[in-house]
């Protein structure tokens, strides 16, 4: 039976952007197939003791910047570690890869240009024209998929997820859960490609908690 990895993301994160291409490539390699659950990251932060990039100490803040910097140049990719349009508000985009889900659509190819469009290009990803455009390039019905985005179900969708990976222990973003082991970050998707590999079963923390 094939494995199913539960992708805990948001488009604001660039680790997310940073893993998201690799682990496309250990899903495929094994046969894996990806269930994309956008979340609201801020409120993961809340319940894991995390705080956003700017409420960080500046000794984190400047490791932040040169982590971002050293993983875009081991993975390849071109990363922008101060974007201009940033802060950003990524519930629209995070709803449209749930509106393109929900319609039974494949949604990672879509993703890597949102991705690419803040962490590289210098784009806007809360401006619907922006996301239009992305979509009618990836052969959707823009207008219809950005209807459904805002619709109230959806925002619900996207509360859902964020309860599910609460639930799982994620971290952060990205979080990519495999038989309930969750690996957080996009430095451990070459771990989930051992698992895969390897077959073995999940660890889990439950023994080693007091009681």
């Amino acid at each position: 039976m094939p494995n199913t990895i539960d992708y805990y993301m948001t488009t604001m994160s660039p680790f997310s952007y940073l893993g998201h291409q690799t682990l496309r490539a250990v899903a495929q390699k094994h046969g894996a197939s990806i269930r994309v659950k956008p979340f609201d990251l801020l409120k993961v932060f809340e319940n894991s003791g995390a705080v956003p990039p700017a409420k960080r100490p500046p000794v984190r803040q400047r490791y932040r910047f040169i982590e971002l910097q050293r993983v875009a140049d081991y993975r390849g990719m071109p990363i922008n570690p101060k974007p201009k349009y940033w802060p950003v508000n990524p519930a629209l985009a995070d709803h449209t890869i749930i509106a393109l889900v929900e319609a039974g659509h494949d949604p990672l190819s879509y993703m890597e240009r949102v991705f690419a469009a803040l962490w590289a290009n210098e784009e806007d990803i809360a401006d619907r024209a922006v996301l239009a455009g992305y979509l009618r390039h990836e052969g959707f019905d823009a207008e219809q998929i950005l209807m459904a985005a805002v619709a109230p179900g959806t925002t619900a969708i996207r509360a859902r997820n964020t309860e599910e990976a609460i639930a799982a222990d994620a971290v952060g973003a990205p979080a990519y859960v495999l038989n309930g082991e969750v690996f957080w970050g996009q430095d451990r998707v070459e771990y989930l490609d051992h698992v895969l590999a390897s077959g073995r079963k999940p660890f889990s923390a439950a023994p080693f908690m007091d009681k």
